[in-house]
């Protein structure tokens, strides 16, 4: 039922078209018009004591444009590698793990930006899409303005050497190999939209 899971750090704002009852939320909001709307994404995003906030309204297009509009919106991909080993790749970026990605150059499609920021991060070669996966989205302050990032994300395989060499400019300091069983450790240092992601995925 729930259409978007939009992330504030580790905190959430869901969007569906009805009250998202399976889950316990902090809050819901019934959606009726833009500023109230506004109001509810303001106050949430100040206040770190509410981790979790289901906004729903049956008209579910409107409601996720009008909530697109508060935001600027920013295009990314990346990918989830799959060595033919069973083993898939991670970078650990500014001290947390997560997936090799980057922002879309202008006239570029989100797999041909998946593949060249796995390449560019990680430096391999001769990696592939073999799906897309769920898209994510989380929002941060730049120049003080509210942005959302949209990333696409694939999964890909890959076969040649298990190369270690992360874009340390991108404040990458690792990339390594896992196992879905050694995944695990990680959890308790990376964002939750990548949790999520790995669990719709991997279910680990």
């Amino acid at each position: 039922m729930i259409r978007y899971k939009v992330y504030f750090d580790n905190r959430v704002i869901t969007i569906s078209p009805e009250p998202d009852r399976l889950q316990n939320y902090a809050l819901f909001h019934n959606y009726s018009d833009k500023e109230e709307l506004y109001v509810q994404i303001s106050q949430f995003a100040v206040n770190n004591d509410l981790m979790s906030l289901n906004i729903y309204s049956p008209d579910i297009d409107k409601l996720w444009n009008d909530f697109l509009d508060w935001f600027t919106v920013a295009e990314a991909a990346g990918g989830l590698v799959k060595h033919t080993s069973g083993k898939y790749l991670f970078i650990q970026r500014y001290g947390r793990w997560d997936l090799p990605k980057g922002h879309m150059e202008s006239a570029e499609s989100p797999e041909e930006c998946a593949v060249r920021e796995v390449n560019e991060e990680c430096a391999i070669t001769g990696h592939s899409i073999v799906r897309p996966l769920p898209t994510s989205y989380h929002t941060y302050l730049f120049q003080n303005k509210p942005y959302l990032k949209k990333t696409y994300w694939f999964l890909m395989d890959y076969s040649g050497d298990m190369i270690s060499e992360p874009q340390q400019e991108e404040g990458i300091t690792a990339a390594e190999w896992f196992l879905p069983g050694d995944i695990a450790h990680i959890k308790t240092n990376t964002w939750q939209s990548l949790l999520d992601l790995l669990y719709m995925t991997l279910r680990v």
